[in-house]
């Protein structure tokens, strides 16, 4: 698989944000041309994309017109409103988040045994308390299931990925940034604080100083 080019912590990053991604869209085309979007659940597995479904219907039509597809995970961190850096202008609003997307080849999976562990990891991701006899191929009750069901791995040949957190602002707007942050205090805008720092060294700030309290050192 060739990647753009990723340092290893951003690598790193990347397994990480992937790996504890539920849901994402894949990208076919059919014989006619005519592209297609579906939203499904995945697991991501050794550089590899898993996802299920009927073996029969639109999408399985078009991965038998080509195998060729893209598919992408996105996760939105946090509304930026275009205030929290300026007052009067609409232009600042944006929004924090990561994403990922991949091209490649989609391959049908047919031993049952690779079936079954993709389908262990899927329930670990979708159900982590359990509740479950475990997902075996030898299973009298999985076995037929695991057959008669279509899974499908994913190939990457190319990955892009996009984790915007303000990387490109001054320090004085991402400061105001971390302010608004803070200070609006909705779900995930402290998470999105937090990456907002590490995406950027910034001076340190003494114990239990708000970024709005270190905005009075800069001049």
């Amino acid at each position: 698989m060739r990647r753009d080019e990723f340092s290893v912590d951003e690598e790193k990053e990347i397994e990480a944000f992937l790996s504890g991604m539920s849901f994402g869209f894949l990208g076919t085309v059919g014989e006619d041309g005519r592209p297609r979007v579906t939203p499904l659940n995945f697991v991501y597995d050794q550089g590899i994309f898993y996802f299920h479904g009927s073996r029969i219907g639109e999408k399985m039509n078009h991965l038998k017109a080509s195998p060729m597809v893209s598919f992408s995970v996105a996760d939105e961190y946090a509304l930026i409103p275009s205030y929290f850096t300026d007052p009067n202008l609409a232009c600042p609003a944006t929004t924090y988040f990561k994403s990922v997307t991949v091209s490649g080849r989609a391959e049908i999976v047919t031993d049952v045994r690779e079936k079954a562990a993709v389908f262990t990891l899927l329930m670990h991701k979708l159900q982590p308390e359990g509740g479950y006899d475990p997902i075996d191929a030898d299973h009298p009750v999985y076995a037929p299931r695991l057959r008669n069901v279509a899974v499908v791995k994913i190939v990457p040949e190319r990955l892009t990925a996009k984790f915007k957190f303000g990387q490109n602002l001054e320090e004085g707007e991402r400061r105001q940034i971390l302010c608004g942050l803070e200070a609006r205090n909705r779900e995930r805008d402290l998470e999105t604080a937090e990456l907002v720092r590490s995406s950027v060294p910034e001076r340190p700030r003494k114990k239990n100083e708000s970024p709005c309290q270190s905005m009075e050192n800069i001049e």
